[in-house]
C-alpha cells in the first residue's frame, strides 16, 4: 500500500470514528467568524442612518434598528433583496448589492443581535 493511500485510509478511519456534529456545532464551525464580518458591513455601510448594535439609536428617524428588523420580517427573507440590489420606498437609502458570501454574512449578524425571532404581523 502506498504512504498516500495509507494516510488517506487512516483520516477517513479517524473522521468515521469522531462524532457527528450537532446542528449547533456545525452551525459555529460554519459562521465562526460570519457574524464578524457582517458586523465589519454594517457598520462600514448602514450605521450611517440605522442602528447596527444592541444598543444605538439610528441617527435617521425612518430607519428602524437592525436588532428589531426580525420583529417585522424573518431576516432570511432580505437574502434575495441583498444579493439582486435592496430598493426601498425612501429616497435617502442607498441602492446596495453584496456578493454571496456577504448577503450570508449580512444576515448572521442580523441574527446574532436580533434575538429569538418574533416576527409581528
Amino acid at each position: 500500500m502506498s504512504l498516500w493511500k495509507f494516510s488517506a485510509l487512516l483520516m477517513l478511519t479517524s473522521c468515521a470514528a469522531s462524532p457527528p456534529l450537532s446542528g449547533a456545532d456545525s452551525a459555529l464551525m460554519v459562521d465562526a467568524g460570519s457574524a464578524a464580518r457582517g458586523g465589519v458591513l454594517v457598520r462600514t455601510h448602514c450605521a450611517g442612518c440605522h442602528a447596527v448594535g444592541l444598543t444605538d439609536e439610528s441617527p435617521l428617524d425612518i430607519a428602524p434598528p437592525f436588532r428589531e428588523l426580525n420583529r417585522r420580517y424573518p431576516v432570511q427573507n432580505l437574502q434575495e433583496a441583498l444579493a439582486e440590489g435592496m430598493v426601498t420606498a425612501h429616497p435617502q437609502m442607498p441602492e446596495f448589492v453584496f456578493e454571496p458570501r456577504q448577503v450570508v454574512d449580512l444576515i448572521t449578524y442580523l441574527e446574532s443581535i436580533g434575538g429569538s425571532a418574533r416576527v409581528v404581523h
